[in-house]
């Protein structure tokens, strides 16, 4: 089950030559989702072969470098006859903000947008076999964070195990892989405790936006396979971040360690380290305890595997 994560855009508030405005593109096997769509994130999504096909869109907070992005490939899709409807997730309270945007050219889309504001503790997005949820951040503005959370998998089916207590090969394994339990034909009851081992952790996605470090981040991100957080300054200019609502890539990797993350990706990385942004990076791994903190390069796509794989 596919779980592909494409940084779209990795810069702070301004672009630069080599990073965009913020965007991550998340692949959950046919579901293609947006996290901030900073100005320019079309042409992210055509430059890194993402392609177009996405049914939710979740902002974090409504400034400039994680929305304005919105109008521009809400209108590509209009032209390219889309008929499939949308739906917007924002902070409570923006609604109004992204209606703007949506209508920004003048005229609203042919297809279906829905614009859903979420407060923290919602479920903004109830799919099959994954929720993804919204927590609290801080920010200079109204922001939330969003978790990416799958349900738990089926324990492994003990095969070996089935045949010994005489099940036979056939549709009664995926009954008891199920959790039903099987009579055979001398009128034993087989039941799937028997043959299916505890049930397996899917995977946890999580996106701060921008935000200072938030102990409702750790919770979020408990045990989180990955983990993007805002890391905007180096450590020299902590004071810089607390004042401006972001956070330093040591305090970016704190959290994780507290998650217990598995991996920690750094981002919104502000223009003022344009050409040596892996002084970020150098900071943050020297606290991160977790098997890999990174600074992800515009278009790099990385592939979360499950906690057993």
């Amino acid at each position: 089950m596919t779980l592909c994560v494409t940084f779209l855009g990795t810069s702070g508030a301004v672009p630069t030559t080599a990073r965009n405005t913020s965007a991550v593109f998340v692949q959950r096997e046919g579901d293609r989702l947006l996290f901030d769509c900073g100005e320019g994130t079309q042409r992210q999504m055509m430059r890194f072969g993402t392609g177009f096909t996405v049914s939710h869109l979740f902002v974090s907070h409504t400034h400039g470098d994680h929305v304005l992005g919105i109008p521009g490939l809400l209108q590509s899709w209009d032209f390219n006859d889309r008929e499939e409807p949308v739906a917007i997730h924002t902070p409570n309270g923006t609604r109004r903000v992204i209606e703007n945007l949506v209508t920004a050219t003048g005229a609203r889309p042919s297809y279906p947008v829905r614009v859903n504001e979420v407060s923290p503790g919602d479920v903004a997005l109830d799919a099959e076999e994954y929720e993804v949820r919204a927590f609290r951040t801080d920010h200079r503005a109204t922001s939330v964070g969003y978790a990416l959370v799958e349900d738990d998998r089926k324990g492994r089916f003990d095969r070996e195990r089935a045949e010994e207590l005489g099940v036979p090969v056939g549709p009664a394994f995926s009954k008891l892989h199920r959790g039903e339990s099987v009579e055979l034909d001398d009128g034993t009851v087989v039941e799937p405790e028997q043959v299916v081992g505890d049930a397996r952790p899917g995977r946890t996605f999580v996106y701060t936006g921008d935000t200072r470090p938030t102990t409702e981040t750790v919770e979020a991100a408990a045990d989180a396979d990955l983990l993007v957080h805002d890391a905007t300054f180096t450590e020299d200019r902590r004071e810089r971040a607390g004042m401006t609502g972001h956070s330093t890539a040591i305090q970016a990797a704190e959290i994780a360690n507290r998650a217990n993350a598995k991996r920690l990706a750094f981002t919104h990385v502000s223009s003022r380290y344009a050409g040596h942004e892996y002084d970020v990076e150098n900071e943050g791994r020297e606290v991160f305890e977790g098997e890999r903190a990174f600074l992800p390069d515009d278009g790099d796509e990385i592939d979360v595997p499950y906690p057993d794989a």
